[in-house]
């Protein structure tokens, strides 16, 4: 048996996967068959690479969770045949996509990185080269037999992120990605560096992929002369299930009564009401101030320092799990469960 590493590139679509037509100037899907055309530096690689494509690549912005089904489906069914996975995915929602697979996927002990580009990888200056070449280098390292990264993890800009501490902060910057309240989970130089502490530990368990996906989830940004009836109009949809807050500082709100007396009926509903901050960084602390300590008291759920990506696909994860009782779900909203809470 052949102990060659074996990696599958997914492609689903977005500008690193484009290239220039010669004459028109146009862009179009590159062929990926043709892949080490455009790279030529992946023949270097003592690995095997199978490229596959999802049956029809999208611009990231059409994301949708039946094309996360159709990529959950694609992991699953090829997980035991390969050692680690390259994604390459449109920035746009990047980082809302690998937020999702990191949830649907349990028990993950094997590199799954996605990457992308700001421009497509047939231009001069592309950014696709790096990104893809060094996440491909990633997803096949190991260590005593064991991958260095066994989790869901995105690379842009020669750094290394947990999946679901990533969101997009710069539409033109190469460094298009940030991780504002976790450590980078490698750093690229003239080598590779690892932090060790930062990584999840691998475990021998049995991939479970989750591909009933709830979307009966809102959110609501609180801005100043928010209205009673603005809010009701996403709070009283008929099939919500969850809905996240996206609050000030440390996770205050405006202390007018109406707002405790809707958020105490949602509560009643069972609505699940997670508190997210609008902050870069920092935590959602409601007992800090008596404009949190409302919220607390009426049934919501502190978010504490998850991004809005891993806040909104959590939600729907955790809604999927019909075997999960309400308080188990409130339980695992307010705990870490894959590395997205501090």
């Amino acid at each position: 048996m052949s102990t060659q590493t074996e990696l599958l590139l997914i492609y689903t679509g977005g500008t690193i996967g484009m290239v220039e037509d010669a004459e028109t100037g146009a862009l179009h899907p590159i062929d990926f068959s043709q892949l080490e055309k455009e790279i030529p530096e992946l023949k270097k690689f003592d690995c095997n690479i199978t490229v596959k494509s999802l049956i029809k690549p999208i611009d990231s912005s059409n994301m949708n969770i039946v094309v996360w089904q159709e990529l959950l489906e694609i992991l699953e069914s090829n997980y035991d045949s390969f050692d680690g996975f390259v994604i390459m995915h449109g920035s746009d929602t990047m980082a809302y996509t690998a937020s999702a697979i990191s949830f649907l996927l349990e028990n993950v002990n094997k590199p799954i990185i996605f990457t992308g580009s700001q421009l497509p990888i047939g231009k001069i200056r592309t950014d696709g080269k790096e990104n893809l070449i060094t996440s491909i280098e990633i997803a096949a390292a190991k260590e005593n037999g064991k991958p260095i990264v066994p989790e869901v993890a995105l690379y842009f800009e020669y750094s290394l992120y947990r999946a679901n501490r990533t969101t997009k902060v710069s539409a033109e910057n190469f460094e298009a990605f940030q991780s504002p309240n976790y450590p980078l989970l490698a750093e690229a130089g003239v080598h590779i560096k690892y932090n060790r502490f930062a990584i999840r530990k691998w475990e021998n368990k049995k991939l479970i992929a989750r591909k009933s996906i709830i979307d009966h989830v809102a959110s609501i940004k609180i801005f100043p002369g928010l209205r009673r009836d603005v809010f009701l109009a996403i709070a009283n949809l008929p099939n919500l299930q969850g809905l996240i807050l996206e609050t000030f500082g440390s996770g205050n709100v405006p202390s007018d009564t109406w707002f405790s007396e809707e958020i105490t009926r949602l509560n009643e509903r069972g609505i699940f009401v997670l508190n997210i901050t609008q902050c870069t960084t920092g935590s959602v602390i409601q007992n800090k101030y008596e404009t949190g300590v409302h919220l607390e008291r009426a049934g919501v759920i502190s978010g504490k320092d998850m991004t809005f990506e891993a806040a909104i696909t959590k939600l729907m994860y955790l809604l999927s799990c019909e075997e999960l009782t309400d308080a188990d779900k409130r339980s695992y909203l307010d705990k870490n469960i894959r590395g997205e809470i501090s």
